[in-house]
């Protein structure tokens, strides 16, 4: 297949408005930073283009020469053909309103916890200091890297991950944003490899998929490390044990927020006398609890039983 962009089109709304045409025809899947195919072929054309993905500035109605159109054209398909997630193409993905480098190594950053982040965890943390934050699970390390912007007096934070594979990304991208001195990366194993500490505030997005969502997963997702996607039969084989540890790793006062995106049902079924809190998000997202160190002690023995 080779895409031939018509004689007739010309402006960059002209080629956005094509190129998300070929995207619907292809059938591909959107939910790697973009939901439409208008989107995905905004941000892969913004991206030809050097320009603000949000379009900021620009005029729409500007002309393109031959050769961004080509460019573009080319892009365009291998999207359609290779099923790969537009931000592989393009080695960037947005999180929190900052950019980070992605490839295959780590999961592309797609988490509502975005939105709890640029909020500064507010209301669950108050007028609280917040001295240090520990990311489990941290891949690219965007969450841990948005936790340092949002909260520049935290003179410390960690970020752990079992792939040394990620931990090289995160340390990509943790460079980009100076933050050498205040981020940590440790190659961990869930807490396995801290020294004792506590902490704020412990976040971490980490495997949650069930046995039938990675069956049943699309084509794009194919190419993310399965390793940070399947989390055994009920999606819950990495949070169970992190809920059961990490009352050691965490101030009194201090807060845990965990996703689990579909499993939360299968969470709730495990342990129905834990009172969850299940937040909300305005810009979409669920399958994210919160639990106050409080009450993770308080029902840390049923967590370890289970784990």
């Amino acid at each position: 297949m080779t895409l031939k962009i018509p004689v007739e089109i010309h402006t960059l709304r002209q080629i956005v408005e094509w190129g998300a045409e070929q995207f619907d025809q292809a059938g591909l899947y959107f939910g790697h930073g973009t939901e439409t195919a208008l989107d995905e072929s905004a941000w892969l054309v913004s991206h030809v283009l050097n320009v603000s993905p949000d379009y900021s500035g620009v005029d729409v109605e500007q002309r393109l020469d031959e050769s961004q159109k080509q460019a573009i054209a080319k892009l365009l398909q291998r999207r359609i053909e290779e099923k790969r997630p537009a931000a592989y193409l393009i080695n960037e993905a947005w999180f929190a309103g900052h950019a980070f480098y992605v490839d295959e190594r780590v999961l592309i950053p797609r988490s509502p916890l975005a939105e709890l982040i640029n909020e500064e965890f507010q209301p669950w943390i108050g007028q609280h200091q917040i001295e240090n934050i520990l990311e489990i699970g941290t891949g690219s390390g965007c969450i841990a890297i948005a936790c340092a912007l949002a909260f520049p007096e935290a003179k410390k934070l960690v970020a752990t991950d079992i792939s040394d594979e990620a931990l090289a990304v995160a340390a990509m991208n943790r460079s980009r944003y100076g933050l050498e001195d205040r981020l940590e990366l440790i190659q961990s194993d869930l807490f396995s490899s801290l020294a004792t500490q506590q902490y704020d505030i412990i976040i971490s997005n980490p495997p949650y998929v069930d046995a039938q969502d990675m069956a049943d997963l699309p084509d794009e997702f194919r190419h993310e490390p399965e390793l940070g996607l399947t989390a055994g039969q009920d999606g819950l084989d990495l949070v169970v044990p992190m809920l059961a540890q990490a009352s050691d790793y965490l101030k009194p006062g201090g807060i845990i927020v965990i996703e689990v995106g579909n499993s939360w049902e299968a969470l709730e079924q495990r342990f129905p006398e834990v009172p969850f809190t299940w937040l909300e998000f305005e810009y979409g997202g669920e399958g994210v609890f919160l639990l106050t160190a409080e009450v993770l002690s308080e029902f840390r023995n049923s967590f370890i039983s289970e784990s």
